[in-house]
């Protein structure tokens, strides 16, 4: 007796899997359809178009920052970091770095995007 075959079961969500940006070389969410760094298109991909239309942005921060006047130039350094719910940093990096002539002025933008995580893969065909 042979027991009749089920269909494979639809596979999770993959979530946080990521790629490089063939443009700028960046990493960024598998599921992207734009490159959120160069914001070059990276393909056609209507369902991805929907999730981007649901995004949201959970968090904006924007500042500037002066050179001091009247004193010599001085250098600055932009840093991220990303803490889990207990605190513990479990990314930081490197974004920026650069020079401030006296009285020379630099704006910043940090914006945190959520996107929901893409639908179940569909099983391939074999």
């Amino acid at each position: 007796m042979s027991a009749a075959r089920l269909p494979p079961a639809p596979r999770a969500p993959q979530t946080a899997r990521t790629r490089t940006c063939p443009h700028c070389k960046a990493t960024i969410l598998e599921s992207a359809s734009v490159c959120p760094g160069c914001r070059h298109h990276l393909r056609f991909d209507p369902v991805a178009a929907q999730r981007e239309a649901v995004s949201r942005t959970a968090m904006r921060i924007e500042g500037t920052i002066q050179g001091p006047t009247p004193a010599v130039p001085c250098e600055y350094c932009v840093v991220i970091a990303i803490r889990d719910e207990q605190g513990r940093e479990v990314h930081r990096q490197v974004v920026g770095v650069g020079a401030l002539q006296p009285a020379e002025r630099r704006g910043f933008t940090l914006s945190v995007d959520i996107v929901p995580p893409p639908g179940p893969a569909t099983p391939r065909r074999g």
